[in-house]
C-alpha cells in the first residue's frame, strides 16, 4: 500500500462534529525536513561548539610550528603560558604533561620567532608579580647549527628552571644554619689565628709570622696578573661556540669508556706512570728550581707572547686570503705538469746537462782568472786615474802665443789634443793628389848652408848620426831641459800623484841652449 495519499478531487466535506486541524495552517502535504533531522543537526552543532570551546583548536587544521621541551620541573607552568624570545611574545604553551620524573611542555612558535636551531635553550622564568605564573624564555640557538623541524623535542640538558624562594628557604634549616655558623666561626679563627713557630718552620719566608688573612692579602699583590691570565684561560676553555665545553666532556667520557674496556693496558699505563712519577720525585729539587724559575721566564716571555697574539689575527687573515690560492693549486699543478716534463727533458744530459758539464769544467779556469784579476784591477785603476787626472787635463790645455814668440799661423787657441789630431789630418793629406806616376808627397825637403846632425834613434850598425842641411843654425830648445838632467823614472810612484804640467808657465816658455848633438 502506498504511503502517499492522493489529493481528492473536488471539494472535501468536513465533519461538523470533528473538524480536525485547520488545513490553512497544517497542510497535509508538508515537504520540509523532518523534526528528527533538525534535532540531530542541532545536537551535532552543539557538540562541535562544545569541543571547539574546550580544545580551542579547529580539527583537521595544522597547529603551525610546534616543539616539545623536557623540563626537570614545570613549577606553575600551565597551558596558554607565554613563550618569549628576548622579551617578545612569539607563542604559547599548548600543554604540560608528566614525563616520568620530569615534565614535557608542548608549545607553538609563530613565524616571527623562526627559525629554531638544534642548540636552542629554554628557561622557565617567573613573570612579573602582577602578571603571575611563569613563561618559557626561548633562546633560538646559533645560526650555524641545523634547524629543528616542527614536532622536535628539546632535551632536558638544554632546559632550566628558575629557582623558587621556598627551595632557598628549605635549604637553610636549623641544623644547617648551626653548621654554617660553626663553619664561619672556624673559618674566621683560621684566618685570624697567629701561626706558631712550628707552623712557620715549613712556610715560605715571605709569609712567616703572618695570619692566614694577612697571607691571603699578600697573595693579592701577585695574584692580579695570575687571575687575569686564569680568566683568559677559563674563557678559552669555554670554546668559540656554545656547548664546546660540554662536547669536550662528552668526548672525554667516550675516551674513558674506551680506556675502561682495556683494563690490562690501563693497568700497564698506571704502572709505567708510577715509574715515571718516581723518577720525577727523585729529581724534586731540580723540578722545584725549574718551577721557581718559571715565573721570571713567563715574565720575560710575556712581551713575545703578546706580540705573537697580536700577529695571530693577521696570520688567520693570511690563511683565509690564501684559501682561494690553495683551492686553485691542484689545477695549477695539473696545468704545470706538461711544463715540468719538458723542463726535466731540458735538464737532461743532451740539453742543459751538457752545458752544465762544460761550465763545471770551465769553473777552475774562471776561478784562476778571477784570482789573477785581483792584481789586474788595481793597475787598471791606476792607469784610469792617470788618464783622467793627468793626461786628460794636459790635453785640454791650449798653447798661447807667449807675446808673439810663436808665429800666429801656429797658434790655434785649441786644446793641444785637438792640435794632435789636426796634425794627423795634415799628414793624411800629404799625398792626396797624384799624377800619372802615382801619388806624390806635397812637401819639399829643406836646404841651406848649415849642416846639422842628430843621433840616430836606436843606434845603427854603420852610422850613429843623421845629417841634414838647415837654412839657419838652431836657436835653442823650448822648453828648456832641466838643469839637473832628465827627471828620474820611478816605477814605484803612481802617475796620478804627479802634478799636471803647465806648458804655458814661465819655466816652460824659457828657451834653453841647443842640444849639442844637433850642433855642426
Amino acid at each position: 500500500m502506498s504511503l502517499l495519499r492522493r489529493k481528492p478531487r473536488g471539494p472535501v466535506k468536513r465533519d461538523p462534529q470533528n473538524p480536525g486541524p485547520d488545513e490553512r495552517i497544517f497542510g497535509r502535504h508538508y515537504r520540509g525536513p523532518r523534526p528528527a533531522a533538525i534535532g540531530l543537526v542541532v545536537a551535532v552543532l552543539f557538540v562541535v561548539g562544545f569541543y571547539l570551546g574546550f580544545t580551542k583548536h579547529i580539527p583537521f587544521t595544522s597547529r603551525g610550528y610546534e616543539l616539545h621541551a623536557t623540563l626537570e620541573n614545570a613549577t606553575t607552568l600551565k597551558p596558554d603560558s607565554l613563550v618569549r624570545i628576548a622579551g617578545v611574545n612569539v607563542g604559547k604553551v599548548s600543554s604540560v604533561e608528566p614525563h616520568g620524573n620530569m615534565a614535557e611542555a608542548t608549545f607553538t612558535v609563530s613565524e616571527d620567532g623562526l627559525p629554531i636551531h638544534e642548540d636552542a635553550t629554554i628557561t622557565v622564568r617567573p613573570r612579573l608579580f602582577l602578571e603571575g605564573n611563569f613563561f618559557l624564555d626561548l633562546h633560538p640557538g646559533s645560526p650555524s647549527a641545523p634547524e629543528l623541524d616542527s614536532g622536535s623535542t628539546i632535551p632536558m640538558t638544554q632546559t632550566a628552571t628558575a629557582v623558587q624562594i621556598d627551595q632557598i628557604l628549605t635549604s637553610l634549616q636549623s641544623d644547617s644554619r648551626d653548621n654554617l655558623k660553626r663553619a664561619l666561626a672556624g673559618y674566621g679563627t683560621a684566618l685570624n689565628k697567629p701561626p706558631t713557630a712550628a707552623e712557620d718552620a715549613t712556610q715560605d719566608p715571605d709569609v712567616q709570622g703572618l695570619t692566614g688573612a694577612q697571607a691571603i692579602n699578600e697573595t693579592f699583590r701577585y695574584g692580579g696578573k695570575a687571575g687575569r691570565t686564569s680568566a683568559i684561560v677559563n674563557e678559552a676553555l669555554l670554546g668559540e661556540h656554545p656547548h664546546d665545553l660540554s662536547n669536550l666532556i662528552r668526548a672525554q667520557r667516550d675516551v674513558f669508556t674506551q680506556l675502561a674496556s682495556t683494563d690490562g693496558a690501563l693497568s700497564d699505563l698506571i704502572t709505567n706512570f708510577n715509574t715515571t712519577a718516581g723518577a720525577l720525585a727523585s729529581e724534586s729539587a731540580n723540578l722545584s728550581a725549574t718551577v721557581h724559575e718559571l715565573a721570571p721566564t713567563l715574565q720575560e716571555a710575556e712581551p713575545s707572547l703578546r706580540h705573537l697574539n697580536d700577529a695571530l689575527p693577521w696570520f688567520r687573515r693570511l690563511a683565509r686570503e690564501s684559501l682561494p690560492g690553495f683551492r686553485e693549486l691542484p689545477a695549477t699543478i695539473a696545468a704545470g705538469s706538461p711544463w715540468l716534463v719538458q723542463a726535466r727533458q731540458l735538464l737532461g744530459k743532451g740539453e742543459l746537462g751538457g752545458v752544465a758539464k762544460l761550465l763545471r769544467q770551465s769553473g777552475p779556469g774562471l776561478a784562476q782568472a778571477t784570482n789573477a784579476s785581483l792584481n789586474l784591477f788595481p793597475q787598471l785603476e791606476r792607469a784610469s786615474r792617470c788618464v783622467s787626472e793627468n793626461l786628460v787635463p794636459t790635453g785640454n790645455v791650449a798653447i798661447d802665443d807667449d807675446g808673439g814668440a810663436y808665429p800666429s799661423s801656429l797658434v790655434t787657441g785649441q786644446p793641444n789634443f785637438r792640435e794632435f789630431f789636426y796634425s794627423t789630418v795634415g799628414l793624411a793629406g800629404e799625398s792626396q793628389n797624384f799624377d800619372g806616376n802615382g801619388p806624390y808627397v806635397r812637401f819639399q825637403a829643406g836646404g841651406g848652408p848649415e849642416l846639422v846632425r842628430m843621433a840616430m834613434p836606436g843606434g845603427a850598425a854603420l852610422n850613429d848620426s843623421v845629417w841634414g842641411h838647415n837654412i839657419s843654425p838652431p836657436l835653442g830648445i823650448r822648453p828648456a831641459l832641466p838643469a839637473g838632467g832628465k827627471p828620474p823614472f820611478r816605477m814605484d810612484v803612481p802617475c796620478y800623484t804627479q802634478a799636471v804640467p803647465d806648458i804655458n808657465s814661465d819655466v816652460a816658455a824659457a828657451t834653453g841652449p841647443p842640444d849639442p848633438e844637433v850642433v855642426p
